[in-house]
């Protein structure tokens, strides 16, 4: 065990790092007992193990640090400072002395595991950097309140490539820190040539990619404090969280999954959640609200991004996004850290993770999986133009960055964010793998949606791979095998992969194609019928290859990505001024109608038309085969009014309006949740194999007239006798369809018809039906059920 003291040395001295290659220390630390407390400063050099004060505050910290030292070295002021000190002592108690040549302990630790872990002899840290020529370790926040914002000062301490290096691993081993609470990061140099591809930069103090926790700004969006900085915590102190004697992981079938989408903040963040200022928009607000997800139906909800990230980033520097606030998440920090201010009251990084569990372990009691939108696409560090270091760029730019060796190592921006994280370099897939075992071995998670998905199919040099390494080493993991895996199968560099994602029949997939083609199909588009009725089968044109399976296509019509469902019945066009972006950033290609007016209007017609295709387009979604997904607000009929981009938009425009809620509960909102228990009632809407002619009957002779609009069909239920009949007219006219005979000894029942006022929209008892013919209104559609 090595002792680094504190100053007390005279000659001069050799840094390891080159740019503090020629130092002197002072012969003493020197405290101006005569200046204010406020303004007093500890001036401290380096000496020759590499150990470093930079200047800072005195913080009560210190004082607890320091006394706890004297006590143990029997220091004596006089023999410091003399005489005058020892009076300044004796009129101002709370001035610590740190005079006399204080040990820090430490040994050259171990390269595993990386990040912070604790040893047997103290706290351990060890960070990969290949290409790094000198790694300092930095330190502060000793002995202070957790509660409390970062500290300015730090302990800085050099580490010796001789003694503190392992392989590409640097590491060390130091004594006497406190368990829990401690901030810590790194400085790293290395090559100034950033057309060879490097970023160093060791003026910045860099977040450790391993950090398990993160700290920084206490309040979500505080522009007061947009350029703080983050540095990695650790909590080895407190007691492991108690899941509870009769805790149980749900395990839920991917056949009966139904999700719902959703943004933990923005979820209770209205005041119209009535929820306490201090729990609005956190983890424990989401447990508040478990009874309204148990009412709606959903058995799963997909969180928006939850990994630190930072929310501010728009304003770092001017530019035409610096008044929103990035409240999708979309940008991360880092990836096993939760997000610090979704805690309640501003409770930091240890009350984010200990709710962040509460949260897991009250929708898993309640029977909700949760599965979380990871981002292992980009990072938060932005472009060439306006770089900004925070970890991975400062830690290993050459390691962790896919970049262009033919236009001066800039980034390859397959992600449209500025940077592409080099997903299938071995050392950044083992951090994307341990990242998602810590979330399900540490937080209890079950599934993740990997964002722009087809990024973790391309190569170091951006190309597509057949068999990438990492999307077969999720699918093979031991501890990823009980997790629900889904792609987004695209990216912004072109690589399309819907139905083709490399998948070892355990990948599902985002459907793209379903979520167009049934838009086109409601809103009347020609030609549609045929490729309507391959989406509700189960696209078994994309996943009926090898051992895939119907649950494999994760159908949706709305995501957070794009109009809200009430927008895509009323909006043509998108309107996203507001962005600050002149209209041009969001998808031109919504396949959307207005029914008739852009956007908000009083015309009764209109608004009964659109009601009925929200309605047509939730039935078609929860009797498709296949695995449903919904956003959250699409219940209510949420408006983002035309904004089909609004990650910027920390209001109600991504808020949850629970006063809507209220106001529809009796009508929309009734529809939806009866929708989604009557899917969750019939197994023969949720199979675990694709459709054959035994199963369906298409009431159908004409599949080639391009201008047909309308489809009916029957699903066989061979056990029971309880076939369904289904009709979904696009065309502008009513449509009297053929109603097919039941089966022996029973009679039709309409459960559902859109073009009907609630309650009559659906009677889950259905109502006696004997007809031989159903009119079925324009843009409408009707569900029979077989029943004795």
């Amino acid at each position: 065990m090595e002792s680094v003291l504190l100053p007390g040395r005279t000659q001069a001295i050799k840094h390891p790092c080159s740019s503090f290659s020629s130092l002197s220390c002072r012969n003493n630390v020197r405290f101006l007992a005569s200046m204010p407390s406020s303004t007093r400063r500890l001036r401290v050099l380096r000496n020759e193990m590499g150990l470093r004060f930079s200047k800072a505050k005195i913080a009560s910290g210190w004082q607890r640090i320091i006394s706890k030292v004297r006590e143990r070295y029997m220091v004596k002021p006089g023999n410091v400072f003399g005489h005058s000190v020892e009076e300044s002592l004796v009129e101002e108690k709370v001035t610590p002395m740190l005079g006399t040549d204080v040990p820090l302990k430490y040994s050259p630790g171990m390269a595993f595991p990386l990040g912070a872990s604790e040893a047997e002899n103290g706290i351990n840290f060890a960070i990969f950097s290949r290409h790094a020529s000198c790694v300092t370790l930095c330190l502060s926040n000793f002995g202070r309140e957790k509660s409390q914002e970062i500290c300015d000062g730090m302990v800085e301490i050099a580490l010796d490539p001789e003694k503190n290096k392992t392989g590409d691993v640097w590491h060390i081993c130091v004594e006497g820190l406190s368990r829990s609470g401690i901030l810590y990061g790194y400085r790293i140099d290395g090559p100034q040539k950033r057309e060879q591809g490097h970023g160093f930069d060791n003026s910045i103090v860099l977040l450790d990619p391993y950090a398990k926790l993160v700290s920084g700004r206490k309040w979500f969006g505080d522009v007061a404090n947009k350029m703080s900085k983050f540095l990695g915590t650790y909590d080895f102190e407190s007691m492991p969280f108690d899941w509870g004697p009769d805790y149980k992981l749900p395990n839920i079938p991917e056949t009966d999954l139904v999700i719902y989408e959703m943004n933990v903040r923005a979820f209770t963040a209205d005041e119209s959640s009535e929820l306490d200022p201090e729990v609005r928009g956190s983890y424990l607000g989401v447990i508040e609200k478990i009874p309204h997800l148990l009412e709606l139906g959903i058995n799963a909800v997909e969180l928006l991004p939850v990994f630190e990230f930072d929310e501010l980033e728009f304003q770092r520097y001017p530019n035409p996004r610096d008044h929103m606030i990035n409240t999708w998440g979309y940008s991360t920090l880092n990836f096993f850290a939760p997000m610090s201010r979704y805690a309640s009251a501003g409770g930091g990084p240890l009350v984010a993770s200990h709710e962040f569990k509460q949260m897991v372990k009250a929708l898993h009691n309640a029977g909700i999986e949760v599965i979380l939108d990871v981002v292992y696409n980009h990072t938060n560090e932005a472009n060439d133009r306006h770089p900004y270091t925070s970890s991975f760029r400062g830690v290993d730019n050459k390691v962790y960055y896919m970049l262009d060796p033919d236009n001066g190592a800039k980034y390859l921006n397959f992600s449209g964010c500025g940077n592409t994280l080099n997903c299938n370099h071995p050392v950044v897939m083992e951090l994307i793998l341990d990242s998602l075992r810590h979330w399900v071995n540490e937080y209890h998670v079950d599934g993740f949606r990997f964002d722009l998905a087809s990024i973790l199919c391309r190569g170091t040099d951006g190309s597509p791979l057949n068999s990438p390494p990492l999307a077969k080493a999720i699918a093979k993991d031991a501890v990823l095998s009980r997790c629900k895996i889904i792609a987004e199968p695209w990216d912004c560099g072109g690589l399309y992969l819907v139905g083709n994602f490399p998948n070892w029949d355990r990948w599902a997939e985002w459907n793209g194609k379903y979520r167009d083609d049934i838009r086109r199909f409601m809103k009347g588009d020609c030609g549609m019928k045929g490729t309507f009725a391959t989406r509700i089968s189960g696209s078994a044109d994309l996943y009926q290859v090898n051992k895939r399976k119907p649950y494999h296509s994760i159908n949706f019509v709305i995501a957070h990505d794009g109009f809200t469902l009430c927008d895509l019945v009323s909006y043509n066009f998108k309107h996203n001024d507001a962005n600050g972006e002149g209209g041009k950033d969001g998808s031109n290609d919504n396949f959307s109608w207005n029914c008739g007016v852009e956007g908000e209007t009083d015309d009764v017609d209109i608004i009964g038309l659109r009601s009925r295709q929200m309605k047509n387009f939730h039935l078609a979604l929860m009797i498709s085969q296949g695995t449903p997904m919904m956003l959250m607000g699409d219940e209510y009929g949420h408006t983002r009014y035309g904004n089909n981009n609004s990650y910027g938009h920390d209001t109600s425009i991504n808020h949850f309006q629970w006063k809507q809620l209220e106001e529809r509960r009796g009508g929309h909102f009734r529809f939806f949740c009866e929708m989604i228990k009557f899917r969750c009632k019939h197994p023969m809407l949720r199979q675990d194999r694709f459709l054959t002619k035994n199963d369906v009957a298409w009431h159908e002779d004409n599949w080639s007239n391009q201008e047909s609009k309308f489809l009916a069909f029957t699903l066989h239920d061979d056990q029971f006798g309880g076939d369904i009949y289904l009709a979904f007219n696009a065309h502008d006219y009513y449509v009297k369809a053929a109603v097919p005979s039941p089966p022996h000894k029973k009679r039709w029942h309409r459960v559902v018809d859109t073009n009907l006022e609630s309650p009559k929209d659906f009677v889950p008892e259905g109502v006696p039906f004997s007809n031989t013919s159903y009119n079925v209104a324009s843009y409408s559609a009707v569900l029979l059920e077989a029943k004795p």
